[in-house]
C-alpha cells in the first residue's frame, strides 16, 4: 500500500470508517487496528471531554487509530421552515413525550475549537475532517504537531481544495455510502457516480494517495476500489453489526431484516443528505426536510433517542450505505479479514 497510512504500521488497506452516534466505539477502533488495518474514532456529537476519554481508552491498547470531526459547515436556518417541520413531526415525538414545538433552534459547531485544542494538545497519529475543509492554518498545526491529515472529499472540485489546504491523504466517498455524505454542499444530495469512476476523476484532479469510501462490503469491491486507484479503503456499514460496535438494537435489527432490501437518501433527521434504510419517518418527511443542519439534528435527537430505547426502529435514523445486506453479526477482525481474502 503505497501510503503515508503504511509509516503508522498499516498492513492491510481496509480502515474502519468513522461512525458518529455510537457504532464506533474505541473496541472497534481497536479490533480495526489489531486487524492490520486502522480504525477511526467519531468525534462527532461529542464534547472534547467524551473525546479525550476515548482517545485514552484506545491509546492504553498500545494501537494506531484515527480521529474523526466534523468540520463547521453550517446551513443557514430558514426560522419558518424550520417552524413549519418542528410542526409536521410533532406527532412522532409527541409519540415519547418530546416536545419538538418547544425546541429552539440550535446552530452550533459541535465543540470544535475544543477538539481541535484537545488534537494539538495530546496529538493523535491520524486525524479526518468531514463536511468542511478546515482552514489551512488548523492543517498545518496538525501536521507540524505530528499528525497525518484526511479530508474527506466528494469530487474534483473538493479534493483539489482538500489539497491545496494542505491535506495529506482524501477519503474519497461515493454516494453509495451509508450515513451522511461528506458533501460540501448539503444542499444538494450528492451526485450518484459509481465509486470507480469517481476515484479516476479525482486522481486527475490531484496526486494525494485516496482512501475509497462508499458501498464497499465485500472482498471484490475493496480489490476493485484498489485497482481503481485507491491506496486503501474505508468501510463502515458492513461494520455496524459487528460484536465491538455500538450500534443500537433496533438498527442493527433493522440491517439484519431481509425486508429491508434498499436504501434511501433523506434530510429527514438532521436536514444534511444521508443514506438509510427507509423506515415510517424517512417515507413520511423525507420531502419536507429543509436543508438546515445541525439546527434538525438538534430537534430530532431527543425523539431518536427514546425510539431507540424503546426498540422502535420506524423514528430512529436506519444509516446504512447500499452493500448494507452483507453486514453480519460476529467479530470485527472476521469480517475485516474477510474483506480482505481477495487482495
Amino acid at each position: 500500500m503505497a501510503s503515508p497510512l503504511t509509516a503508522l504500521g498499516v498492513g492491510t488497506p481496509i480502515l474502519a470508517a468513522p461512525m458518529a452516534g455510537g457504532p464506533s466505539t474505541p473496541a472497534l477502533v481497536t479490533a480495526a487496528a489489531r486487524a492490520d488495518g486502522l480504525g477511526f474514532l467519531a468525534g462527532g456529537y461529542k464534547s472534547a471531554d467524551a473525546l479525550a476519554g476515548q482517545i485514552a481508552e484506545v491509546r492504553s491498547d498500545g494501537v494506531a487509530f484515527g480521529v474523526n470531526l466534523f468540520a463547521p459547515n453550517p446551513q443557514p436556518v430558514d426560522p419558518e421552515a424550520f417552524r413549519r417541520y418542528a410542526r409536521a413531526i410533532a406527532p412522532e415525538a409527541g409519540a415519547y413525550d418530546v416536545d419538538v414545538q418547544a425546541a429552539g433552534i440550535v446552530e452550533d459547531d459541535d465543540h470544535w475549537s475544543d477538539k481541535i485544542d484537545l488534537l494539538l494538545s495530546d496529538p493523535v497519529p491520524v486525524v479526518g475532517f468531514t463536511f468542511a475543509v478546515p482552514e489551512r492554518a488548523v492543517i498545518a498545526a496538525l501536521r507540524a504537531a505530528g499528525t497525518l491529515v484526511v479530508q474527506t472529499v466528494t469530487s474534483p472540485a473538493e479534493a483539489r481544495l482538500a489539497a491545496d489546504a494542505g491535506a495529506d491523504v482524501l477519503a474519497v466517498q461515493a454516494s453509495a455510502a451509508g450515513g451522511h455524505s461528506g458533501t460540501l454542499s448539503p444542499q444538494h444530495f450528492p451526485a450518484s457516480i459509481p465509486l470507480p469512476h469517481l476515484l479516476g476523476q479525482v486522481r486527475q484532479a490531484v496526486s494525494l494517495p485516496l482512501v475509497a469510501a462508499g458501498g464497499l462490503a465485500t472482498p471484490g469491491d475493496v480489490a476493485g476500489a484498489l485497482r481503481a486507484g485507491a491506496a486503501a479503503v474505508m468501510v463502515g456499514t458492513v461494520l455496524l453489526r459487528a460484536d465491538e460496535a455500538g450500534t443500537s438494537l433496533p438498527h442493527k435489527a433493522a440491517l439484519a431484516d431481509p425486508a429491508r432490501s434498499r436504501t434511501v437518501v433523506t434530510r429527514a433527521f438532521t436536514g444534511r443528505p444521508a443514506r438509510a434504510l427507509p423506515n415510517h419517518f424517512t417515507d413520511r418527511y423525507t420531502g419536507l426536510a429543509p436543508a438546515d443542519y445541525p439546527a434538525l439534528h438538534h430537534l430530532t435527537s431527543s425523539m431518536r433517542r427514546a425510539a431507540a430505547a424503546a426498540g422502535d426502529p420506524d423514528r430512529i435514523n436506519l444509516w446504512a450505505g447500499t452493500g448494507h445486506r452483507h453486514a453480519t453479526a460476529e467479530p470485527a477482525a472476521r469480517i475485516l479479514q474477510r474483506l480482505a481474502s481477495g487482495l
